[in-house]
């Protein structure tokens, strides 16, 4: 026997409420509310039904409401009839697990992760998603196999860095992307970008996973085959910093400074304000480097203070702007861009980037005997300072002021 639903029938496998407005309101409600419930299942079905119910009760108060306020009007024209302030339940149709459209899921993650990751970190991610959505974007994400995975590792392990350059690969797939990569070019990917691709399509699935989209990640057994090796920029030698400082360029003089003699990143430096910059009394002066409007930090141990150098202090009296940005005109990205000037323009600096003036003030540190942990203090490093990182970790304060500014007057810049 059928099941039945007071106000409630199905129609091709579908669940459809309908109830009929009393005849003396129908002139301003229609004749009946109806709305499918976007279920088969009978049980769903009734609580949807009496939810509707509750629903159909509240539009005819309303609506009786409004019929004895305008009782003596004129019948209001389609525009002047009134808007009632009742919202009906909306449904969506029951999906089985796995049934979820890839790029479709795609777009939802890459939505929540923008809320979360900084503009660089969401880039990278993005890129990966994009290449997995161009080879497998029109399918169901429980049809995913591993096979699949080996096949999409294999495409990655084929890419060129530099293929999106080209005008064919601008709207490639990733299918595609491999074969302009092999066709125009004998480099690929650094294992260990190929492996950050990896991870990041399989943190996806791991999302999905925990959606309730997936019921386990198919690609968790995938790795690398290469071995990822990192290959650190070098470190500046006392020529190479004599190079620097002599080119007195116009536009990195200062930050360079700053980066020799205080061990900043170049994110740090960016956002700089001579608000940063307090007097200690007899100690001088210290730069507070925390996140403000203009960039966040790497992590929580990025978050300190540091002592500035003499020679520092006379930039600040002599060079640099007294209020707002210190560099105003700066940014990563020109950062990068202009020390890559500096290098085509001295080829003895070949091998290093900005990020090598914070290795040689690590540098000097040691040379000079300073424990690895007051230098972590200094640049921002989780410090190192007993190997189960309790004693000190938790219970001490770390080094004194006084401390910080013998380490940094310390350094001293080759001539």
């Amino acid at each position: 026997m059928s099941t039945q639903i007071k106000y409630a029938y199905k129609r091709h496998n579908t669940w459809v409420y309908r109830r009929t407005y009393p005849k003396h309101l129908q002139e301003t409600l229609g004749s009946a509310l109806k709305q499918s419930l976007k279920t088969s299942d009978a049980r769903e079905a009734k609580v949807r039904v009496a939810e509707l119910n509750q629903t159909f009760t509240t539009i005819l108060k309303e609506a009786q409401a409004h019929a004895t306020a305008t009782h003596h009007t004129d019948t209001p024209t389609a525009t002047q009839a009134p808007r009632l302030g009742v919202g009906r339940p909306r449904y969506q149709r029951a999906r089985l697990v796995g049934d979820g459209l890839v790029a479709d899921l795609a777009q939802a993650y890459l939505a929540e992760t923008s809320e979360r990751l900084r503009p660089g970190s969401y880039k990278s991610v993005r890129f990966a998603l994009e290449l997995l959505t161009s080879h497998l974007g029109k399918q169901a994400v429980g049809d995913i196999s591993l096979s699949q995975g080996k096949e999409v590792l294999g495409y990655i392990a084929k890419l060129s860095p530099n293929v999106r350059k080209y005008r064919d690969g601008k709207e490639a797939g990733l299918a595609e992307l491999a074969r302009l990569s092999v066709a125009c070019e004998g480099i690929t990917l650094a294992p260990q970008t190929q492996a950050r691709i990896l991870k990041q399509m399989s943190q996806f699935l791991d999302w999905c996973v925990g959606e309730g989209e997936l019921e386990a990640n198919p690609w968790e057994a995938l790795k690398i085959k290469d071995r990822p090796e990192v290959h650190p920029h070098g470190m500046l030698t006392d020529d190479q910093v004599s190079i620097l400082l002599h080119a007195n360029d116009r536009v990195l003089s200062g930050a360079l400074l700053f980066g020799l003699l205080t061990g900043m990143r170049s994110g740090e430096l960016c956002g700089l304000m001579a608000e940063d910059v307090t007097t200690k009394g007899n100690l001088g002066r210290f730069v507070s480097i925390r996140p403000n409007e203009v960039r966040l930090l790497k992590s929580k141990a990025a978050e300190r203070e540091v002592p500035l150098h003499g020679i520092l202090e006379n930039l600040l009296d002599t060079t640099l702007p007294t209020s707002g940005r210190l560099f105003p005109q700066l940014t990563v990205d020109k950062v990068v861009k202009r020390y890559a000037h500096l290098r085509r323009r001295h080829p003895e600096l070949r091998g290093t980037v900005f990020h090598s003036t914070r290795k040689w003030f690590i540098t000097q540190c040691e040379r000079t005997g300073v424990p690895e942990h007051f230098t972590a203090s200094l640049v921002g490093h989780h410090s190192a300072r007993s190997a189960n990182k309790l004693t000190y970790g938790l219970y001490s304060a770390g080094i004194s002021e006084a401390q910080k500014r013998e380490i940094v007057e310390g350094v001293r810049v080759p001539g």
